[in-house]
């Protein structure tokens, strides 16, 4: 599984996945704050399903160095 949420894509998951979870445990909205537990995962594991398939990519390319000699 490839990284494709990245930065602050991932933190704002995070954050608004963990409000809407707890606004959902305070009964403060219906039970639809619990799709925050989705949000909430893409964010900790940086992979979002919907990125893939819509060929969506925020996490930052990462370049390889070579510390070989014979380059």
């Amino acid at each position: 599984m490839t990284s494709n949420v990245g930065g602050i894509d991932r933190m704002l998951r995070i954050a608004v996945g963990a409000v809407l979870v707890c606004l959902a445990l305070t009964h403060t909205v219906g039970v639809w704050g619990y799709l925050g537990l989705i949000v909430l995962a893409t964010g900790v594991f940086s992979f979002c399903g919907m990125y893939t398939l819509l060929g969506i990519n925020t996490c930052p390319l990462k370049t390889h160095t070579h510390d070989d000699a014979s380059h």
